[in-house]
């Protein structure tokens, strides 16, 4: 059997060649328009030897009358036993216009071709063609009946494209409806981030933020019915292929027989993440008893649209789809299970395979706004700078960026700890460069700034690592102003300062990120730290006000609110030792994945919950943390002696065994006990 395939270069278009090269015979003809040769080219490629023989490149377009086919090519498909039409926009977002002519005028134009060479037609429509019906949708049903949802564009040009394969078509026809395509079954691939994939950033940042056990409340929702795409070329190359007449003239959904609805679905993904679920589910149908003037008032205050739209934006999830949250549509597929009988050929359950889509999603394509996935996707090629480099965290978001192909621009103090780390990544095959810099010096930033611009042009991401913490109490810092002034000097001025030196050139371009490494004292205001806490206090205010400021120059301020992490910075205060604590690894996965999503901040559960509770009560939580300032001994460095009192090491080692085995401080009272052996438990989330 020979064929003639439009969209053979997509998504599904792409593997229902690959099937037809690898099980059947036959000389497959491609419609490609000439500018896109070459991605052609590439697929040909994939496919393996075997394609260089069979595959033959038509050059047309879908947007011609006849395909802009001449008779010469025309007479070539002479003889093309059944015309393969995939083209099409599947895009909900897609302009009216844009869809009209690919989806449309593109079908009536594949239709004529088909006419022309008397090949069988094979439409690939969709379940949108029959509109948001409500109820059962059967494949024998006139597309007449359809009716709601028909204003939408895709909607619309999915209908009529149908329709007119069905109605101009003067060979026999046959035409298939899947309903959401997913990636394969068994790899999780796909190429490109759409329908339910919007969820997986959404279900991730909720995971991220909050605890798995914390009952959340969502949309009952419509059945969500979705497919994966291995299935839909396995249905539709069986189906192709039976030779009776019989199945001509009919509709194939190709569909899950037993769908599941959005809060189904959204509880699904969140076992993938391991992230809160949604026990408590709200049915969208109440909205119908708000008055529609009062949706019309609300809908038309431009503030809320902005903030809807803002909200649904950060997390990759367009406008458009809320419209069919409440899908009030149900399918069934009785022509497909009979052609499919015998075959062995059916649709998994998405409880089976959902866990590989997620996996996909989060390493290829977690962080596609527009090509690329994961941290290779958003750092590859691009000038990354990290401040602290030659140690600790920021070694380690070094070590993963370099090898996610960034070129890193490496910043501290000593050129040879600088060396030593640019000569690791290279042995690994990254690119790195060596920066030194005094941080705490304003003449040696902007002097290095220049260097950098002037060496490389600009710089796409900086992270803000590089500080310096001071443990001592406010009694024991009464003399030592000079304390307040070179943290801040470091942690804040230094910071700002090559923000600044840096930032016209992310202006320029149109896009940045700036990542600020603070610290979670900032939400629960740690006592004995008020130097460190007020210098990063004060860059993270500093970011969040300039953040506003430039949302309309593409670029992003994150602050991550980091945790207690083990390195050579809290080395020095004993106790900690027996503190749970990050690893330096952990710690720089928080830095590389706000690379990747480019969040307005992130947080552990821990610091929100303390933020809260500092907004809420207080003085209650001034307590609480007085009595852990009391359990806790300064360290020998804040008291400027080598000497450690037998009363404080009592009260240390009292306390180091109580975080770590958790036991009872029968001293305390019951309340403050339990609520600072919550925030010791805690220190790790």
């Amino acid at each position: 059997m020979d064929y003639l395939v439009t969209g053979a270069t997509g998504f599904i278009g792409g593997r229902l060649v690959q099937r037809l090269l690898a099980d059947r015979t036959g000389t497959i003809h491609c419609l490609v328009r000439e500018g896109s040769l070459g991605r052609l080219e590439l697929r040909i490629e994939d496919w393996g030897d075997d394609a260089r023989e069979r595959v033959r490149p038509i050059v047309g377009d879908l947007g011609e009358p006849r395909l802009g086919l001449d008779d010469g090519q025309l007479e070539l498909l002479q003889g093309v036993d059944a015309v393969l039409h995939l083209a099409a926009i599947y895009d909900l977002t897609a302009d009216a216009a844009s869809q009209q002519r690919a989806n449309v005028d593109g079908t009536r134009h594949v239709v004529q071709v088909a006419n022309a060479i008397g090949a069988r037609l094979h439409h690939v429509s969709s379940i949108a063609a029959g509109g948001l019906y409500p109820g059962r949708w059967t494949e024998d049903m006139p597309l007449s009946r359809a009716s709601a949802g028909l204003d939408d564009p895709y909607f619309s040009t999915k209908h009529e494209s149908e329709k007119i394969a069905r109605s101009e078509a003067t060979v026999p026809w046959r035409v298939y409806r899947p309903s959401i395509v997913v990636g394969d079954s068994r790899t999780g691939e796909i190429d490109k981030v759409d329908g339910p994939y919007y969820f997986f950033r959404l279900m991730k940042l909720l995971g991220d933020r909050l605890p798995a056990w914390l009952p959340l409340v969502a949309p009952e929702g419509g059945t969500i019915n979705i497919v994966p795409v291995d299935y839909v070329v396995a249905a539709m190359d069986r189906i192709i292929h039976l030779e009776d007449d019989e199945w001509d003239g009919r509709v194939y959904h190709l569909v899950d027989p037993h769908p599941q609805t959005v809060g189904q679905l959204l509880d699904m993904i969140a076992d993938a993440v391991e992230g809160p679920h949604f026990p408590m589910r709200v049915d969208v149908g109440l909205l119908d008893l708000v008055p529609e003037q009062l949706k019309q008032v609300v809908g038309a205050v431009t503030p809320a649209a902005q903030t809807l739209e803002f909200m649904l934006r950060q997390v990759g999830i367009p406008v458009e789809t809320l419209k069919f949250l409440d899908w009030p549509t149900t399918y069934n597929d009785d022509n497909t299970r009979a052609a499919l009988a015998g075959t062995g050929i059916t649709c998994p359950p998405l409880a089976t395979y959902l866990d590989r889509l997620y996996f996909y999603w989060l390493r290829e394509l977690s962080g596609m706004k527009g090509g690329g996935g994961g941290l290779r996707g958003a750092v590859a090629g691009r000038k990354v700078m990290i401040t602290g480099a030659s140690d600790g965290i920021g070694l380690e978001v070094a070590r993963k960026v370099a090898a996610a192909g960034a070129h890193v621009l490496l910043v501290s103090r000593t050129r040879s700890k600088l060396e030593e780390v640019q000569q690791e990544l290279e042995d690994a095959g990254g690119i790195a460069f060596v920066h030194p810099c005094d941080l705490s010096d304003d003449e040696d930033i902007i002097r290095m700034a220049k260097e950098v611009l002037a060496e490389h042009g600009h710089v796409d991401v900086l992270v803000n690592n590089a500080g310096r913490s001071i443990r001592r109490s406010v009694k024991l810092s009464l003399d030592r102003f000079h304390d307040f002034e070179r943290t801040m000097q470091l942690n804040y001025f230094g910071a700002v300062r090559l923000t600044l030196e840096l930032l016209p050139a992310m202006m320029e371009r149109g896009n940045g990120h700036v990542i600020n490494v603070s610290s979670i004292g900032v939400q629960t205001n740690m006592p004995r730290f008020s130097a460190y806490v007020a210098s990063k206090a004060a860059l993270d205010a500093f970011g969040r006000c300039i953040s506003s400021e430039l949302w309309d120059d593409g670029i992003s301020i994150t602050s991550v609110y980091m945790p207690l992490v083990r390195t050579k910075m809290i080395a020095p205060t004993a106790v900690y030792k027996y503190f749970p604590a990050l690893t330096p690894d952990e710690a720089a996965n928080r830095v590389t994945g706000a690379m990747v999503s480019r969040p307005k901040k992130v947080a552990t559960v821990l610091g929100t919950a303390g933020q809260l509770s500092y907004a809420l009560a207080p003085k209650l939580l001034d307590s609480v943390m007085h009595r852990g300032f009391s359990m806790f001994p300064d360290s020998k460095a804040s008291k400027g002696s080598g000497d450690e009192s037998s009363e404080d090491r009592a009260r240390r080692e009292r306390v180091a065994a109580a975080a770590q085995q958790g036991q009872r401080d029968e001293s305390r009272p019951t309340r403050d006990r339990l609520l600072y052996a919550w925030l010791l438990k805690g220190l790790h989330w």
